[in-house]
């Protein structure tokens, strides 16, 4: 059994931690996502890149928000994840 999370679900892990809190620190996403400083830092990257976050200077703090878009995506996540719930799989 391949324990190995694909790529769109250590996004959406991502996401899910970024959408708990209005506003996010890195190391709790990682924490919450389980990845290390280096994958964390990549996929941070990308998303905010493609404009699924939003990355927030607070004094010496960066910060984490998810944007409209990201909050869309995750609807459309959820929505898919019942759908194929319903059929006995998982993605």
């Amino acid at each position: 059994m391949n324990l190995r999370r694909s790529k769109i679900r250590v996004l959406v892990d991502i996401l899910r931690a970024v959408e708990e809190n209005e506003m996010t620190k890195p190391t709790h996403i990682m924490y919450k996502a389980n990845l290390s400083h280096k994958l964390l830092k990549e996929h941070l990257d990308m998303l905010s890149t493609s404009d699924f976050i939003e990355k927030m200077n607070r004094g010496n703090n960066v910060y984490y928000q998810i944007t409209e878009k990201g909050k869309r995506f995750m609807l459309q996540y959820r929505q898919m994840e019942k759908v194929a719930t319903g059929f006995g799989l998982t993605i």
